[in-house]
Formats: C-alpha cells, structure tokens, sequence
C-alpha cells in the first residue's frame, strides 16, 4: 500500500494506538511567511526533507518501473498522494491570529524531489481567510498525531519575508517538554498520549515563530 508509507491521514489509523506515542518518521523543515505590501500574510512556504529510512520506503513503494529511484512521473505520484491525504491536517501548517485558528487553503501542488538518498517536499499554503499583520501571531509546522516530527534545525529555518514586517516583533518559540507538561497537567491526560488525533494539545510542544504587530 503505498500511502501506507507515506505517514497520511488515510492510513494513520491502520496502526495501533501505541504507535503514537513517539514519532516514526523524521524530517527537518524550512517556514517562510510572507507577508504582502497590503499589510497582510499572502503565503507560506514549507521545505520539508525527510529522514533516508523513510525516503528510502517511499523509493520502494512508488518505484512503478524498478529503476531503483523516482522518476518524474513516480515524484509527482508521490505529491498528488500527499496533496489529498494532507488536507484533513491542513498541510501540518499551524497559523493562530490572537489565539484564534486559521485554517489554510489547498495549495496547488505539492512538489516532491529527492536529493542524496532524502525525499524533498516542498509547497506554498496560503491562509483560509485575510489575515493583516495586527496582534499577535503565530507559525509553525507540526503533526497532530505526534507520528511525524518536524524538526527545524536552527530558528534560522523559520524566516519572515517582506518589508511589512519591520514594524513587527518577532521570535522562535521552542517550548520545554517539561514544562509544557508541568503546566498542563489536567489536559494531557491519558487519552491524549494513546489518541492523539483526536486532541489539539500536540501543538503546546511545536516550535513555532510569534509575530507581534
């Protein structure tokens, strides 16, 4: 089953409830938002590149003519599968407007490469609704059910782009596990470590940027 490898919505439930509690596949990301000279954010870019033991079982399950890699064809096989299955979990993109949360639209395609024995992801989201550089805001890139980690290397990777934002404060958030479950000791409960999916608690642990205006 190829979107069997491919971590998606379709299949996460095919697994045991056990299996979310820590992450099974790995991939390092790249976020930059962009903001428009109308004073709000147009868009967001996500580069995702994912760990060689998950690329390398993408290769095996999308290799339609055994060439031992992805063709053309294969690659954009693999983004139209990530494109439907993604959609539920609104791309793993996470954007809040003073706490409120903004769901994004389906981006046109999702572009898929692979480089050095790593599957490349890359893709632009823009929000859902019109969303002005006003209060406070927020960005990240995380899996709700806790089976994928995305993992920004350096708060370099979480970049603002456009002259808008000069007149904003910004920072890289990278919440300590520890406290986060310090303070939330009477919402993460049980439930959530073997569910998951069905809390939207898995976001207290995401490295995210703020952005105050």
């Amino acid at each position: 089953m190829k979107t069997a490898s491919l971590l998606y919505a379709g299949t996460i439930w095919l697994m045991p409830a056990a299996a979310f509690a820590h992450p099974h596949i790995f991939a390092e990301a790249r976020l930059e938002v962009v903001a428009g000279d109308d004073g709000t954010i147009v868009e967001l870019r996500n580069v995702w590149r994912f760990d060689e033991m998950f690329s390398s079982s993408v290769v095996l399950d999308f290799d339609n003519n055994s060439n031992l890699k992805l063709d053309a064809d294969e690659l954009a096989e693999v983004g139209q599968t990530v494109l439907e299955s993604l959609e539920e979990y609104s791309y793993y993109t996470s954007i809040t407007g003073d706490g409120k949360t903004i769901k994004v639209a389906k981006p046109d395609a999702i572009n898929v490469d692979y480089q050095d024995g790593q599957l490349l992801m890359f893709f632009k989201v823009k929000p859902g609704e019109s969303l002005p550089l006003k209060g406070k805001l927020t960005f990240g890139v995380y899996d709700p059910t806790m089976y994928a980690a995305m993992d920004f290397a350096t708060d370099g990777d979480l970049v603002l782009v456009g002259d808008k934002f000069a007149a904003c404060k910004h920072q890289v958030v990278r919440p300590d596990p520890d406290e986060v479950l310090a303070q939330n000791q009477g919402t993460l409960t049980e439930a959530f470590w073997n569910d998951p999916a069905g809390t939207d608690m898995t976001k207290l642990f995401a490295t995210r940027l703020e952005v105050t205006c």
